[in-house]
């Protein structure tokens, strides 16, 4: 198989966090006096950095960075409140870590969340010894700059040509484009499927049990055996 490394989106594409994005961002709006934003719409931003997304959803703020630094700040504040929409990873995760490592490859993250969300959902699952290496967007360029891959790519010593980017919107497809590294769509997150198709990814699936087929074949393909067992 031509890939060396896997790089995940993480926000709807290894954990099923929408709910708890959507009522977030529309709750720190509320303390704003922002106008509502619903559910598809605040889908739309999620992958893009904090204040990325905020600008996109409400561009009259745009130019006011106190302002979104504070919606930014009050967004947080909910997202880790007690009371909050549940989070749990997509079925088949830890399946496709456990044969995705032990074919080999290396694993990363390339995450539109901050460094200390992504720290502590990295806590949470017990996932932080998986992945080899993340990219956060306060830590670099928001998607769909490919910044975030080519550091990605330096630290794994692993060449975009040999890297491989899954993920769930266009912005991690888009990004992966601008890097010059293969994307493969997953259609149960935040952007819908015809959405998807027009960043033209190398493959799309539904689940990450068909990604770990798919990855399979691929492994099929050059000869060589991944091992992975589907039900």
């Amino acid at each position: 198989m031509k890939y060396k490394a896997i790089v995940f989106d993480w926000d709807g594409t290894l954990v099923d966090s929408a709910s708890r994005i959507v009522e977030s961002m529309q709750c720190a709006a509320q303390d704003h006096d922002l106008p509502f934003r619903n559910e598809f719409e605040v889908k739309q931003i999620i992958g893009l950095g904090l204040p990325e997304a905020i600008a996109t959803l409400w561009p009259e703020i745009d130019s006011e960075r106190a302002l979104i630094k504070s919606v930014a700040k009050q967004y947080g504040v909910h997202y880790m409140a007690e009371q909050r929409a549940e989070m749990v990873l997509f079925d088949y995760a830890h399946e496709l870590f456990e044969v995705i490592r032990k074919s080999g490859l290396k694993l990363a993250v390339a995450t539109g969340k901050g460094r200390e969300g992504l720290n502590r959902a990295l806590e949470e699952f017990q996932l932080g010894h998986i992945f080899d290496d993340t990219r956060c967007a306060d830590e670099t360029k928001s998607k769909p700059h490919p910044l975030m891959l080519h550091e990605l790519s330096k630290s794994l010593e692993v060449d975009v040509e040999h890297m491989l980017m899954v993920g769930d919107t266009q912005f991690d497809l888009d990004m992966a484009h601008n890097a010059g590294m293969d994307s493969v769509a997953i259609t149960h997150g935040a952007h819908a499927v015809d959405k998807l198709k027009l960043s033209q990814p190398l493959h799309m699936v539904n689940s990450l049990q068909e990604l770990a087929n798919w990855l399979e074949n691929q492994k099929q393909s050059s000869n060589t055996v991944l091992n992975i067992e589907v039900n």
